[in-house]
């Protein structure tokens, strides 16, 4: 079986291959594999490369809408392989009755809560700054002024694996949790997190914190009307999917002191940038550029995930999924469109979903 993997950097080549066979050794009846792994992204321009390959295996940033669908499945694949959580990047529907679609629901939700949580003791604690002056060997602390976490308000949009963790993560530093998701988790409920509106949780939360996937619904959820309702001074962390945010909209709340900090692992034109070297090149995005250049505002490129069990998962759950195709014609983790809320196909619905 021939997989080809686009967009794959060092470390996911590393993780793929030193995961094979241990992985082999689990399933000693799985079908031999070759990989092919692609810096580039899977495109119309690039599709070419998958050529002969029954599996292309991609990540957040390959785009595949309908026409990419038709060469694809024109060319004998019959699987795409997500090696994340999101699927915005992928036209579900497009896919349905050509290509099966799986991804990995959860790799490691650990690593990216506390990578949300790192961020925001960074940005709040100033360490960044700390860490450039000291190189500097300038000790002074005028400047570096934080404020406690401790009885703090934190509202958590979206409390499925990732966000359960960070509301864990702020327990231990005593703050208080609101949350808001369409479907509340029963168990956190039961635990006193105090569930309420998103109009609520932008009025009461002093810190807030995005953990729900990219839809139609989600799109830009924080825009201008949204921001005039948070409190003056809020935090914004998104580790999720950058469109959740406008950019620009953020950057006049930054500018008009309605929000004081933002802590971004991701941003909504990230394609054409993230996961890339510019150092010492001109980037024409003037929106990230403007971003970057605030004194409140961090951003990491798309890294919350990349933790070596995270990477371990990943390569073990996408190796699973591509075995469970090739048994079963399906695999667990399926995103189906017939299903109507392009959420992971139970086994039972498949016959009558693809």
């Amino acid at each position: 079986m021939k997989i080809v993997f686009f967009d794959a950097k060092d470390y996911d080549q590393a993780s793929f291959e030193s995961t094979l066979p241990r992985w082999r050794e689990a399933h000693p009846d799985a079908p031999e594999m070759s990989f092919l792994f692609y810096d580039t992204r899977l495109s119309l321009s690039t599709a070419e490369l998958a050529r002969g390959a029954q599996v292309v295996c991609v990540f957040v940033n390959d785009l595949i809408d309908r026409e990419l669908v038709g060469v694809l499945e024109g060319m004998g694949v019959r699987l795409i392989a997500l090696r994340c959580a999101g699927y915005n990047n992928v036209d579900i529907e497009a896919c349905y009755g050509h290509l099966h679609v799986v991804r990995v629901p959860a790799y490691s939700p650990y690593a990216v809560a506390e990578h949300a949580m790192a961020l925001l003791m960074t940005s709040i604690r100033r360490i960044h700054k700390a860490y450039i002056r000291t190189r500097d060997f300038n000790f002074s602390l005028s400047g570096l002024t934080g404020f406690d976490f401790h009885g703090k308000t934190v509202g958590v949009v979206g409390t499925g694996k990732i966000g359960a963790c960070f509301i864990n993560i702020c327990r231990g530093f005593g703050m208080h949790i609101l949350a808001f998701d369409k479907f509340p988790n029963p168990q956190l409920a039961a635990e006193g997190v105090e569930y309420v509106s998103l109009e609520t949780l932008w009025a009461r939360s002093d810190i807030i914190s995005f953990h729900c996937p990219l839809t139609d619904e989600t799109h830009h959820l924080v825009n201008a009307a949204s921001i005039a309702q948070m409190k003056k001074g809020v935090v914004l962390i998104n580790t999720s999917r950058g469109a959740l945010i406008d950019s620009e909209d953020l950057l006049e709340g930054i500018k008009s002191r309605q929000i004081g900090a933002a802590c971004l692992d991701v941003y909504e034109e990230e394609s054409n940038v993230f996961f890339h070297d510019f150092s010492g090149h001109i980037v024409a995005d003037d929106t990230l550029a403007r971003l970057i250049s605030m004194p409140n505002v961090i951003v990491t490129s798309h890294q919350a995930f990349l933790t070596q069990e995270a990477l371990a998962n990943i390569a073990e759950t996408t190796l699973d999924n591509i075995l469970s195709f090739h048994t079963l014609g399906y695999s667990p983790n399926e995103l189906c469109y017939k299903c109507g809320k392009l959420e992971t196909c139970p086994r039972s619905h498949q016959e009558k979903c693809f």
